[in-house]
């Protein structure tokens, strides 16, 4: 990244991207294409895309190495702008959003903000953020919410939660009957090749069938 350029009023904005998607087989391709679109359009000079892949939103920056080296980057007032699809590619904690904001405004370096079209140079971008940052983290409790219900439903319904047990009948019914001959689970891990846990969780399923 090219340094600060004090106030050279002619000079384009300098622009760094962030993009970010929870999971390994999803790509940030389709956010950094419109965001450099965006960047052409604006006339800004792109000098720096940071990239986190398979990190969920909810992890701090301490978690997100790219988004640690762009809060870095704008520290050392490396760009003017930071550019992101969206406020929930940035977090899902209003405390980390609200802090993130805090440290871009403290080096004079702007947000823009693709789906909710907000820029943080005004007191309305500013405002509008908030309330973002407020509804991301409503809607990550509304999804937390809407999992434990289900979970709590299906409970009621009978239906038995957990990992699957990872192994063959013939293993299953190997292991309950040696079990209830008196052989113990360590030794039934040993010699069928899996896991105490796995052994616990067998003879639990035993009992509860």
């Amino acid at each position: 990244m090219s340094k600060h350029r004090g106030n050279e009023v002619n000079q384009p904005k300098r622009a760094a991207i962030y993009a970010r998607v929870s999971t390994d087989s999803q790509t940030t391709d389709n956010q950094t294409r419109e965001l450099r679109a965006v960047a052409k359009r604006m006339g800004w000079e792109i000098v720096g895309e940071f990239k986190d892949h398979g990190i969920s939103g909810a992890k701090g920056r301490a978690k997100r190495p790219e988004f640690d080296r762009l809060i870095k980057a704008a520290a050392r007032k490396e760009c003017d702008v930071v550019m992101a699809w969206s406020v929930d590619r940035l977090g899902r904690s209003l405390k980390d959003l609200l802090a993130f904001l805090g440290d871009l405004h403290a080096k004079d370096v702007d947000l823009y903000l693709h789906q909710q079209g907000i820029d943080t140079t005004t007191p309305s971008g500013k405002m509008m953020f908030q309330m973002l940052g407020v509804f991301a983290e409503f809607e990550r409790e509304l999804l937390i919410g809407r999992i434990n219900s289900g979970l709590a439903r299906a409970r009621s319904q009978g239906k038995r939660l957990g990992r699957p047990l990872g192994t063959t009948p013939a293993t299953r019914r190997a292991v309950i009957a040696a079990h209830a001959k008196g052989a113990g689970k360590k030794k039934l891990a040993r010699l069928h090749g899996i896991g105490v846990g796995t052994v616990q969780r067998i003879i639990a399923a035993k009992g509860a069938g």
